[in-house]
């Protein structure tokens, strides 16, 4: 089934990857409201212009899933009024800080020991398997505040892909969203105008070359495989979603009604 989608998208200057998740499709033949539930990058660098747009969603709650590292990285989100933001690291502090600082200054040689035959691939999917596994108080967070009524609500990391996609999929799976519209949501993220535009501060000749480029691609795509394994994940720690919820996340139905309710047409 494919989704429905909002007939226009705002272009915001400064904050990548946003989109209202209304209208995907629950396998009961509901559909996700418009204005509810939004996903986006992260907000340090929006615009004027982009923050009186954000004002005028009437956001009720921000989710920052973005590390101390992040923050140090790309500064603070612009303060909306009104708006209750939750920080939720889903990646420790330190998590990975040399490998990122790699990726921005290494030269060739480094990129292709650290990345080449698919060891960039097989990173992301370790993390996506991770974050699901070892990240379940903070998932039990969100979707007890959604329950409790903080909607409006946006999601983001850094690039609103990996953190946020995982989180935005937990939700949608505790909606009853049908699992080929999570991932096609996900994967639109993938488009030109949404994705994270990768610095790289390497002064080398062949800093931005196009092996440099295609090395570090995996870590900005988002790829079918990257959030089917951690689908996998799921069924292979606690048997299936609704195990999941309850005894992963604590999410009992009563919950999940409720953010249906608050969430759902």
């Amino acid at each position: 089934m494919t989704q429905q989608v909002p007939s226009t998208e705002p272009e915001l200057a400064g904050v990548r990857n946003f989109r209202d998740l209304g209208g995907l499709p629950t396998a009961d033949d509901r559909r996700l409201a418009l204005g509810r539930l939004y996903r986006s990058g992260h907000l340090a660098h929006a615009t004027a212009e982009d923050a009186v747009f954000l004002a005028s969603l009437g956001l009720h709650t921000v989710f920052d899933f973005r590390n101390a590292a992040d923050h140090r990285l790309e500064g603070p989100d612009v303060e909306l009024p009104g708006v209750r933001n939750v920080g939720l690291p889903l990646s420790d502090p330190a998590d990975g800080a040399e490998f990122w600082k790699m990726v921005r200054e290494g030269n060739l040689d480094q990129l292709r020991e650290l990345l080449d035959e698919g060891r960039a691939a097989a990173r992301m999917i370790a993390s996506y398997r991770a974050i699901v596994r070892g990240r379940t108080a903070e998932h039990a967070r969100v979707l007890g505040m959604l329950a409790e009524g903080g909607v409006p609500a946006l999601m983001h990391c850094s690039a609103g892909k990996d953190r946020a996609g995982l989180s935005i999929a937990v939700t949608l799976l505790a909606l009853g969203v049908e699992r080929d519209a999570i991932l096609a949501d996900y994967l639109e993220s993938n488009a030109k105008h949404r994705r994270y535009k990768v610095r790289r501060t390497a002064s080398s000749p062949d800093a931005h070359s196009p092996e440099v480029m295609e090395l570090i691609a995996p870590l900005f795509d988002a790829r079918a495989e990257y959030l089917q394994a951690a689908f996998a994940a799921i069924e292979e720690t606690w048997g299936g979603v609704d195990a999941y919820l309850e005894r992963g996340l604590g999410v009992t139905p009563e919950v999940r009604a409720r953010l249906r309710d608050h969430l759902l047409d």
